[in-house]
């Protein structure tokens, strides 16, 4: 008799761990979730990092290649003027 129950509770056993395995263990539903939603993040960081990276290239190639950013960061940051030219300032 006992025989006859055997076979059927190591199935249900083993059904028991691969489920616990699918939703609790390494690689489980939760923890693939999880990381879809770091990706996600990851691409977005990724994303704006090379927009960033992008402009500044940009930005080096324009201080490389002509005077013009060079002066108009030297007026904006530094408040040069060029000989012979009157910097007027106002207040309010």
């Amino acid at each position: 008799m006992r025989a006859r129950f055997v076979p059927p509770l190591i199935l249900v056993l083993l059904l028991v761990i691969l489920q616990w395995q699918l939703w609790n263990g390494r690689g489980s539903v939760r923890e693939v979730a999880q990381l879809r939603t770091q990706l996600g993040d990851q691409k977005d960081a990724n994303a704006k990092a090379v927009l960033n990276n992008e402009r500044l290239a940009s930005e080096v190639n324009d201080l490389k290649d002509g005077l013009e950013m060079v002066e108009e960061r030297a007026r904006a940051e530094l408040g040069m003027v060029k000989p012979n030219e009157v910097f007027v300032q106002i207040a309010r």
